[in-house]
Protein backbone atom coordinates (compact mmCIF):
# COMPACT_ATOMS: atom_id res chain seq x y z
CA UNK A 1 0.00 0.00 0.00
CA UNK A 2 1.14 3.52 -0.72
CA UNK A 3 1.98 5.40 2.48
CA UNK A 4 1.57 8.79 0.79
CA UNK A 5 -1.70 10.68 0.76
CA UNK A 6 -3.12 11.90 -2.56
CA UNK A 7 -1.89 15.41 -3.32
CA UNK A 8 -3.25 18.03 -5.72
CA UNK A 9 -0.82 20.60 -7.14
CA UNK A 10 -2.13 23.96 -8.34
CA UNK A 11 0.01 26.10 -10.64
CA UNK A 12 -1.53 29.48 -11.45
CA UNK A 13 -0.11 33.00 -11.40
CA UNK A 14 -3.43 34.47 -10.22
CA UNK A 15 -3.54 34.69 -6.42
CA UNK A 16 -7.35 34.77 -6.25
CA UNK A 17 -7.63 31.65 -8.41
CA UNK A 18 -5.12 29.77 -6.26
CA UNK A 19 -7.01 30.68 -3.09
CA UNK A 20 -10.41 29.72 -4.55
CA UNK A 21 -9.14 26.39 -5.87
CA UNK A 22 -7.39 25.64 -2.58
CA UNK A 23 -10.61 26.22 -0.61
CA UNK A 24 -12.58 24.07 -3.02
CA UNK A 25 -10.18 21.13 -2.95
CA UNK A 26 -9.64 21.30 0.81
CA UNK A 27 -13.42 21.30 1.28
CA UNK A 28 -13.41 17.63 0.22
CA UNK A 29 -10.47 16.84 2.54
CA UNK A 30 -7.74 16.64 -0.07
CA UNK A 31 -4.20 17.94 0.35
CA UNK A 32 -3.17 20.87 -1.83
CA UNK A 33 0.09 22.62 -2.70
CA UNK A 34 0.14 25.86 -4.70
CA UNK A 35 2.76 27.41 -6.98
CA UNK A 36 2.79 30.78 -8.70
CA UNK A 37 4.73 29.59 -11.77
CA UNK A 38 5.83 26.54 -13.70
CA UNK A 39 9.40 27.22 -12.64
CA UNK A 40 8.43 27.19 -8.95
CA UNK A 41 6.65 23.85 -9.41
CA UNK A 42 9.67 22.34 -11.17
CA UNK A 43 11.90 23.25 -8.22
CA UNK A 44 9.83 21.04 -5.90
CA UNK A 45 11.19 17.53 -5.25
CA UNK A 46 9.18 14.83 -6.95
CA UNK A 47 6.23 13.57 -4.90
CA UNK A 48 6.18 9.80 -4.52
CA UNK A 49 2.48 9.40 -3.84
CA UNK A 50 -0.57 9.69 -6.08
CA UNK A 51 -0.91 13.24 -7.36
CA UNK A 52 -2.25 15.40 -10.15
CA UNK A 53 -1.74 18.91 -11.44
CA UNK A 54 -4.36 21.65 -11.90
CA UNK A 55 -2.57 23.95 -14.31
CA UNK A 56 -3.24 27.37 -15.80
CA UNK A 57 -2.48 27.35 -19.50
CA UNK A 58 -1.26 30.96 -19.86
CA UNK A 59 1.41 32.19 -17.44
CA UNK A 60 4.53 34.35 -17.57
CA UNK A 61 7.66 32.32 -18.24
CA UNK A 62 6.92 28.68 -18.95
CA UNK A 63 3.29 28.31 -20.03
CA UNK A 64 1.13 25.42 -18.91
CA UNK A 65 1.63 23.67 -22.24
CA UNK A 66 5.40 24.20 -22.00
CA UNK A 67 5.38 22.69 -18.50
CA UNK A 68 3.39 19.69 -19.73
CA UNK A 69 5.93 19.14 -22.50
CA UNK A 70 8.91 19.47 -20.13
CA UNK A 71 7.46 17.03 -17.60
CA UNK A 72 6.86 14.50 -20.37
CA UNK A 73 10.44 14.88 -21.69
CA UNK A 74 11.84 14.41 -18.19
CA UNK A 75 9.63 11.33 -17.70
CA UNK A 76 7.88 13.05 -14.81
CA UNK A 77 4.48 12.93 -16.47
CA UNK A 78 1.54 13.19 -14.11
CA UNK A 79 -2.16 13.69 -14.82
CA UNK A 80 -2.87 17.31 -15.73
CA UNK A 81 -6.15 19.23 -15.70
CA UNK A 82 -5.80 22.50 -17.60
CA UNK A 83 -7.84 25.55 -16.68
CA UNK A 84 -8.02 28.77 -18.68
CA UNK A 85 -10.05 31.91 -19.08
CA UNK A 86 -9.21 32.27 -22.75
CA UNK A 87 -8.52 28.92 -24.30
CA UNK A 88 -8.64 28.01 -27.95
CA UNK A 89 -9.55 24.78 -29.70
CA UNK A 90 -5.95 24.23 -30.94
CA UNK A 91 -4.72 24.66 -27.36
CA UNK A 92 -7.18 22.16 -25.96
CA UNK A 93 -6.44 19.66 -28.73
CA UNK A 94 -2.70 19.98 -28.11
CA UNK A 95 -3.17 19.50 -24.35
CA UNK A 96 -5.41 16.44 -24.69
CA UNK A 97 -3.18 14.84 -27.34
CA UNK A 98 -0.24 15.26 -24.99
CA UNK A 99 -2.11 13.30 -22.31
CA UNK A 100 -4.03 15.88 -20.30
CA UNK A 101 -7.04 14.57 -18.39
CA UNK A 102 -9.19 17.49 -19.56
CA UNK A 103 -9.28 21.16 -20.44
CA UNK A 104 -11.69 23.40 -18.47
CA UNK A 105 -12.62 26.92 -19.50
CA UNK A 106 -13.52 29.45 -16.79
CA UNK A 107 -16.06 29.71 -15.37
CA UNK A 108 -16.54 26.01 -14.66
CA UNK A 109 -18.65 24.08 -12.18
CA UNK A 110 -16.84 23.22 -8.95
CA UNK A 111 -18.08 19.64 -9.09
CA UNK A 112 -16.77 19.25 -12.65
CA UNK A 113 -13.26 20.06 -11.43
CA UNK A 114 -13.56 17.83 -8.36
CA UNK A 115 -14.73 14.92 -10.53
CA UNK A 116 -11.76 15.40 -12.87
CA UNK A 117 -9.35 15.55 -9.92
CA UNK A 118 -10.74 12.27 -8.62
CA UNK A 119 -10.33 10.73 -12.08
CA UNK A 120 -6.78 12.09 -12.39
CA UNK A 121 -5.71 10.74 -9.00
CA UNK A 122 -7.10 7.31 -9.84
CA UNK A 123 -5.23 7.34 -13.14
CA UNK A 124 -2.02 8.20 -11.32
CA UNK A 125 -2.56 5.42 -8.76
CA UNK A 126 -2.99 2.88 -11.53
CA UNK A 127 0.07 4.14 -13.40
CA UNK A 128 2.19 3.90 -10.27
CA UNK A 129 0.94 0.36 -9.55
CA UNK A 130 1.75 -0.73 -13.09
CA UNK A 131 5.20 0.86 -12.88
CA UNK A 132 5.91 -0.85 -9.54
CA UNK A 133 4.81 -4.19 -11.00
CA UNK A 134 7.06 -3.74 -14.04
CA UNK A 135 9.98 -2.82 -11.79
CA UNK A 136 9.44 -6.01 -9.76
CA UNK A 137 9.46 -8.11 -12.94
CA UNK A 138 12.68 -6.46 -14.14
CA UNK A 139 14.31 -7.09 -10.75
CA UNK A 140 13.35 -10.77 -10.98
CA UNK A 141 14.83 -10.92 -14.47
CA UNK A 142 18.08 -9.41 -13.18
CA UNK A 143 18.36 -12.34 -10.74
CA UNK A 144 18.55 -14.86 -13.60
CA UNK A 145 21.88 -16.24 -14.77
CA UNK A 146 22.90 -15.76 -18.40
CA UNK A 147 21.98 -19.38 -19.13
CA UNK A 148 18.59 -18.96 -17.46
CA UNK A 149 17.91 -15.88 -19.57
CA UNK A 150 18.81 -17.87 -22.65
CA UNK A 151 16.42 -20.65 -21.64
CA UNK A 152 13.73 -18.04 -20.95
CA UNK A 153 14.14 -16.70 -24.49
CA UNK A 154 13.43 -20.12 -25.98
CA UNK A 155 10.61 -20.95 -23.57
CA UNK A 156 8.60 -17.82 -24.40
CA UNK A 157 9.07 -18.64 -28.10
CA UNK A 158 7.20 -21.86 -27.42
CA UNK A 159 10.17 -24.20 -27.83
CA UNK A 160 10.00 -27.65 -26.23
CA UNK A 161 12.66 -28.79 -23.76
CA UNK A 162 14.21 -31.19 -26.23
CA UNK A 163 14.34 -28.49 -28.91
CA UNK A 164 16.10 -26.14 -26.49
CA UNK A 165 18.51 -28.89 -25.45
CA UNK A 166 19.41 -29.57 -29.09
CA UNK A 167 19.85 -25.88 -29.84
CA UNK A 168 22.11 -25.27 -26.82
CA UNK A 169 23.97 -28.59 -26.92
CA UNK A 170 22.96 -29.58 -23.39
CA UNK A 171 20.84 -32.40 -21.97
CA UNK A 172 17.08 -32.18 -21.75
CA UNK A 173 17.38 -32.80 -18.01
CA UNK A 174 19.59 -29.73 -17.67
CA UNK A 175 17.05 -27.67 -19.60
CA UNK A 176 14.31 -28.83 -17.22
CA UNK A 177 16.39 -27.76 -14.21
CA UNK A 178 17.10 -24.32 -15.68
CA UNK A 179 13.48 -23.94 -16.72
CA UNK A 180 12.31 -24.70 -13.18
CA UNK A 181 14.72 -22.08 -11.83
CA UNK A 182 13.41 -19.53 -14.31
CA UNK A 183 9.80 -20.17 -13.28
CA UNK A 184 10.71 -19.92 -9.60
CA UNK A 185 12.81 -16.76 -9.86
CA UNK A 186 10.28 -15.02 -12.12
CA UNK A 187 7.48 -16.11 -9.76
CA UNK A 188 5.55 -17.42 -12.77
CA UNK A 189 2.85 -19.97 -11.99
CA UNK A 190 2.35 -20.89 -15.63
CA UNK A 191 3.83 -20.46 -19.09
CA UNK A 192 1.20 -17.78 -19.73
CA UNK A 193 2.49 -15.80 -16.72
CA UNK A 194 6.02 -16.04 -18.08
CA UNK A 195 5.00 -14.92 -21.58
CA UNK A 196 3.11 -11.92 -20.17
CA UNK A 197 6.12 -10.91 -18.08
CA UNK A 198 8.46 -11.30 -21.05
CA UNK A 199 6.75 -8.49 -22.93
CA UNK A 200 8.61 -5.86 -20.90
CA UNK A 201 11.92 -7.76 -20.56
CA UNK A 202 15.15 -7.10 -22.43
CA UNK A 203 15.30 -10.74 -23.55
CA UNK A 204 18.38 -11.65 -25.62
CA UNK A 205 17.73 -12.69 -29.20
CA UNK A 206 18.28 -16.39 -29.92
Amino acid sequence: MNEFEPLVFIVDDDDSVRKALTRLIQSVNMKVECFTSSEAFLSRPRYEGPCCLVLDIRMPGLSGLDLQEKLAKDKLALPIIFITGHGTIPMSVRAIKAGAVDFLEKPFEDQALLDLIKQALERDRQTRQEYAHQREILERFESLTLREREILSYVVMGKLNKQIALQLGISEKTVKVHRAHVMEKMQAKSLADLVRASRILPIPKV
